[in-house]
């Protein structure tokens, strides 16, 4: 079975020895993907534009394996606290509306105190 990995610009990934993705014959897992933004500035304070930040991080992962949004399968959803729910679902229904994948969201602390969102995928290539 083929096996690539993709590199992101995460600056945690050379230190804990991840990447963004993993290929592994026709399934895509994304890591854990917080909204940091490419040149280190802070995220946004919303979390809905976080969570915008968030899928132009995830899909330009996705295309660059020549996948894509809408390849989705699962997503994983971490929020920092509950008032956030709203925002973050709203940005996941406006990506996901159609593709319908199954979800988990769990309320949890993050690395980051900054990060009010992180979320993981799996999808398939098409």
């Amino acid at each position: 079975m083929e096996r690539r990995s993709i590199s992101g610009h995460s600056p945690y990934e050379p230190i804990m020895g991840y990447c963004r993705a993993v290929v592994a014959g026709e399934h895509v897992y994304v890591a854990g993907t917080a909204p940091i933004p490419v040149d280190g500035s802070a995220p946004p304070d919303d979390a809905y534009e976080q969570m915008r930040r968030w899928i132009a991080i995830v899909g330009e992962a996705l295309g660059r394996v020549g996948s894509s949004l809408e390849d989705v399968v699962r997503t994983r959803v971490f929020v920092t606290d509950p008032v956030h729910f709203e925002g973050v679902a709203r940005a996941h229904g406006e990506v996901f509306r159609d593709v319908r994948p199954v979800n988990t969201t769990v309320v949890t602390s993050l690395m980051d105190p900054a990060w009010k969102v992180e979320i993981e995928v799996d999808a398939m290539l098409p």
